[in-house]
């Protein structure tokens, strides 16, 4: 009597990345345009706000990087609410992840640019912003980034 032992073949190509990686890269690529459009735009929001929300002193260059944490943590982030609700599989096409990351970066202005970051600076500062602060420049910024982001996250994840 002859055995048969069962041997697990790897059918992928070793290109594969993680949906979180997909996310991460989107987070990046998103960023780093949202980030030159608000240093071109919105440059006192980058310099002294956004270091400012961690109790640190004015400084574009500290601006930039919190500023590429944060859209590095909600690029994965995105990438966590696309994978387990099967989004990312339901969707067909990058214009459709797209169109979810537009609405994605529509919420993060609503919630987190237009509630959280100006209520938080507000308390850490002696900057008094306005909460709602319905900035129209940072609601593109934020859909772009979530535009850019669902385009990368399509382009890996697929």
């Amino acid at each position: 009597m002859a055995s048969e032992t069962a041997t697990p073949t790897n059918t992928g190509t070793g290109t594969e990345i993680a949906s979180w990686q997909a996310g991460l890269a989107g987070g990046i690529g998103g960023g780093l345009i949202f980030g030159v459009m608000m240093t071109m735009q919105m440059g006192m929001i980058m310099e002294m706000a956004i270091p400012g929300m961690y109790g640190l002193g004015p400084s574009l260059a500290v601006g930039w990087v919190i500023h590429m944490f944060h859209s590095v943590v909600l690029g994965v982030v995105f990438a966590l609410i696309l994978e387990p609700t099967g989004l990312d599989k339901k969707l067909d096409s990058a214009p459709a992840i797209a169109g979810v990351g537009l609405v994605y970066g529509v919420v993060l202005w609503i919630v987190l640019a237009s509630f959280v970051m100006p209520a938080w600076v507000g308390a850490m500062t002696e900057m008094a912003p306005p909460v709602p602060d319905w900035n129209m420049q940072s609601l593109m910024g934020h859909a772009v980034y979530g535009v850019v982001a669902g385009v990368i996250y399509a382009a890996l994840a697929r």
